[in-house]
């Protein structure tokens, strides 16, 4: 008796694994399509993809700064913006400069003193390619909307280091003596009676 409920157990067995074997492997092979769907970091990928959203951004940037702000963008790679909730053209305490994918400077431009660095993030929250950066133009006039339009909210948020920290305290001076020098180019460009062009 014992014999013959091991055979029927046995064969029982082995037509299970037959009937069910070709679904097992099916959705094996099908959780291993959708993972490497999910895996693969390169399915789907552009390569020209953050060339054209640095673009894009550059062209936004453009349209939403004054042309003297996108000038100095275009040509020195950063943003000056005058602090102290000051007019725009009055000489405020205190300016920042606005890099790409850098904490924002704070500094005065009577001496040049740097006093402080404010780091904040915007990151860029897209999907499917979503990264942790946003483009350079992008992250640049997401910081010059928050410090144009509330820049006591973004300076108390952020978070706050000495100068020197993130920022190289040599790169920014020399940026500082570039800013002046382009200044003074497009003073004497003015003054001469032709416009500075704009890239």
């Amino acid at each position: 008796m014992l014999l013959a409920l091991g055979a029927t157990a046995i064969v029982v067995v082995a037509l299970l694994w037959e009937v069910a074997m070709p679904r097992l492997v099916e959705g094996f092979e099908r959780h291993r399509a959708r993972r490497a769907r999910v895996d693969d970091p390169t399915q789907g990928y552009d390569p020209g993809r953050e060339r054209r959203a640095e673009q894009r951004a550059r062209s936004l940037l453009r349209s939403c700064v004054e042309d003297d702000d996108w000038a100095m963008y275009d040509d020195l790679g950063f943003l000056r913006v005058w602090g102290g909730l000051g007019e725009r053209g009055a000489k405020a305490p205190y300016a920042y400069l606005i890099y790409p994918h850098k904490p924002i400077v704070a500094y005065l431009p009577q001496t040049g003193r740097l006093l402080n660095e404010y780091c904040v993030e915007f990151p860029d929250e897209t999907r499917p390619y979503g990264s942790a950066r946003l483009p350079d133009s992008d992250d640049v006039l997401a910081k010059w909307m928050a410090l144009t339009g509330d820049e006591r909210r973004l300076i108390t948020t952020a978070n706050m280091h000495l100068p020197g920290r993130q920022v190289d305290p040599k790169q920014v001076r020399r940026d500082l003596w570039r800013l002046q020098q382009w200044e003074r180019r497009r003073v004497a460009h003015d003054l001469r009676g032709g416009s500075v062009p704009t890239s």
